[in-house]
Order: C-alpha cells, then sequence, then structure tokens
C-alpha cells in the first residue's frame, strides 16, 4: 500500500523533493504552481482543484448579507458557533473517522446518507480521503501533501496544490483509488472518464449534490429564522471553510516541536490544541496515535464532540460496530506515565530530605 501511496497523488510542479530530500518551494513557485492548478481553460482536468474554491468563495454572498443586511450579536453567536462547533464535529466524523479511516461501520446506508448530508458540504470526499491517507503514511516527509515543513501557504494551498490524485493512473492503480472511497457512496468515473476529467468523482454528480445539500439546509433554516439565520448560518460557515486550510500546520507545530507533556505521540510533530479539540474532538496527537479510533479524546478534560455524536448514532441505531482506544491509552501510555511521574517525585523528595 505505501507504494501505492506514493504515486497516488499529482506530484506538484516543484516536486515533492530534491537531492533525497523534502523540498520547500518558495512562494512564488506556490503561486505559480496554484494558478496553473485554478485554470480550468487551460484543462478540464483542473475541475476539482478549481472547485475547491467555487464553494468556499459561494459561502461570501451570504457573509455580505449577513452584516449587512440582517446582523445581530445572538445571530453573530448562532453562526460562529454552527461554524466551528456544528461544521467542525460533522466533517471529523464524516470525512475523517468515517471516510478516510473507517473507525465505525454505519448499520444501514441510509444512515450514511444522514451523516454526510449533516453538514453543509463544502469537501468534496476525494479530496480529503485519498491525501490524508497518503500524510499518515509520510507525515513531515516529502510527499506529505500538506508538510508543515512546507511553511503556511504550502499547507493552506494543499487542496489545489498536492491533494488531487495523479492524472496518469494506470487502470489497476484507478481501481485501487476508487475502492478507497467506495464506501462513503461517491459515484466513480469509469477508467474512461477518469482519463477525461482526470478524478475519481464526476463534475455533474458531485455539483449536483452540493447543490441539493445547500438547497435544503437553506430551505431548513429559513423555515426556523427567515434569511436572516440562513444568511447568519451560510455566511459564518466561511470561517470553518478557510480556517480547516490552515488547521494541519498549526496541528504539526508550525513545522516546530511544540509538543507537551499531553502530547504523548512523539513520532511526529503533532500536538493536542484546546481550541480544535473542544469544538471538534480533533485532538490530533491523540488522533496520530491512533488513527483508525473513534475517540480521540482520551483524557477527562479533552471533550470529544466528535465521539459524542458516534455514540449518539450509535444509539438511534445507526452505527454497528466501532474502535475506541481510550482503554489502551490509559493502560499502555497514560497510567505508566503517572508512575514515572509519582516515582521521580518520590526521588526528588527524598533527595530533598536528605540535603535537609
Amino acid at each position: 500500500m505505501s507504494v501505492f501511496l506514493k504515486r497516488v497523488l499529482e506530484p506538484p510542479a516543484y516536486g515533492w523533493s530534491r537531492d533525497g530530500k523534502f523540498y520547500r518551494p518558495t512562494h512564488r513557485e506556490i503561486m505559480s504552481h496554484w494558478f496553473s492548478r485554478m485554470n480550468i481553460f487551460a484543462s478540464r482536468k483542473n475541475w476539482l482543484p478549481f472547485t475547491d474554491w467555487v464553494w468556499t468563495l459561494a459561502l461570501v454572498p451570504f457573509t455580505v448579507l449577513f452584516f449587512t443586511k440582517y446582523f445581530s450579536w445572538p445571530l453573530l453567536l448562532v453562526g460562529f458557533l454552527y461554524a466551528m462547533l456544528f461544521l467542525g464535529t460533522t466533517n471529523i466524523v464524516w470525512l475523517h473517522r468515517y471516510c478516510t479511516h473507517r473507525a465505525f461501520t454505519f448499520t444501514h446506508p441510509i444512515y450514511r446518507f444522514v451523516i454526510r448530508n449533516l453538514p453543509l458540504r463544502l469537501v468534496p470526499e476525494e479530496t480529503y480521503v485519498l491525501s490524508h491517507h497518503v500524510h499518515h503514511a509520510y507525515t513531515e516527509q516529502a510527499g506529505d501533501p500538506y508538510n508543515a515543513h512546507g511553511g503556511r501557504l504550502y499547507c493552506f494551498l494543499a487542496g489545489e496544490l498536492h491533494q488531487p490524485i495523479a492524472r496518469d493512473l494506470s487502470r489497476k492503480d484507478y481501481k485501487r483509488a476508487v475502492a478507497m472511497l467506495n464506501h462513503t457512496g461517491v459515484n466513480a468515473n469509469t477508467y474512461a472518464q477518469y482519463q477525461k476529467w482526470g478524478s475519481i468523482c464526476h463534475p455533474a454528480y458531485l455539483y449536483l449534490h452540493f447543490s441539493l445539500n445547500w438547497l435544503f439546509w437553506y430551505g431548513a433554516f429559513y423555515l426556523i429564522g427567515g434569511h436572516a439565520l440562513a444568511c447568519a448560518i451560510f455566511g459564518m460557515s466561511a470561517l470553518w471553510a478557510i480556517g480547516i486550510r490552515d488547521f494541519n500546520y498549526d496541528a504539526h507545530g508550525c513545522g516546530k516541536d511544540k509538543r507537551d507533556w499531553a502530547d504523548f505521540n512523539r513520532e511526529d510533530l503533532s500536538i493536542n490544541q484546546l481550541f480544535a479539540g473542544t469544538v471538534s474532538g480533533e485532538w490530533h496527537n491523540n488522533h496520530h496515535m491512533f488513527p483508525n479510533g473513534a475517540r480521540s479524546g482520551f483524557l477527562w478534560w479533552q471533550l470529544d464532540t466528535a465521539w459524542w455524536l458516534i455514540r449518539l448514532t450509535k444509539l438511534l441505531g445507526g452505527i454497528a460496530s466501532y474502535r475506541d482506544y481510550k482503554a489502551r491509552f490509559l493502560a499502555e501510555t497514560y497510567e505508566p506515565y503517572l508512575r514515572a511521574k509519582a516515582e521521580a517525585a518520590g526521588k526528588d523528595k527524598a533527595v530533598s530530605a536528605r540535603g535537609g
């Protein structure tokens, strides 16, 4: 699988590495490549990178309408909580824990449909899933699509620069790539269609799906609170759509070692961030320790809203099974840490007593 993951993504124009080491491109190189990826007139195969920004920028008119016509502090709070808490949580459950890591299984496709469409759709599964597998296989190495060592801009524009699948996959490799998305409900292109569009998903299906999702939720919010509520929620969702692009850079210490006592995974620079963990359940250092777990909040103060949603769905009969590594983490990692800490404290106390 690791060899396949090395070639499943389209290499950037400046390459993943030079002289056998990760290459950090200049801002000029990044922007030059970004503009080439956004040019749908040069190639129809640029449609998916271009689409990533279409849906994000489509939120801007709602933002403008909210602040110029419907603004109120209560609605601002509602929109903010929806963007940070609801979008963060539901996308972690769907894109991260289910689509990528298969941390749980659904009892019936109808529950998958509900969870898939529970958030306002902004990120295509194809953009997220395959690249995230590569990220875990080559964390902070050459080939990691959002390598924190590449800098903030490198990560911020990764959706267009580094996350699209390769456009020259063999029929066998394309089949393997499709298999990584089969469980998500994505309607995959045939190999001939892939050669035409350069993607697994077809633009017609994706635009229809996202459009229907937006129409449904705008209608639902309108019925609850009119255009004011709908514009507040849609408009503030831009915060999540843009902020998520910056997440991996910050969650990997901005390329520096910022790990503290609560970051027990020492295999990479991932860190547990209080805000991101609290509002979405994404305790990133814990996640890198147990990637395919349905829960990443292990300590009592690590709230895990994504885990709560998974548990609620199971209580409602929607989830058949899940993987939970909390007990293993406590037994193998945290309790030995506490014992070592207590022993060290005891030795310090004994030394102090002798010195006194």
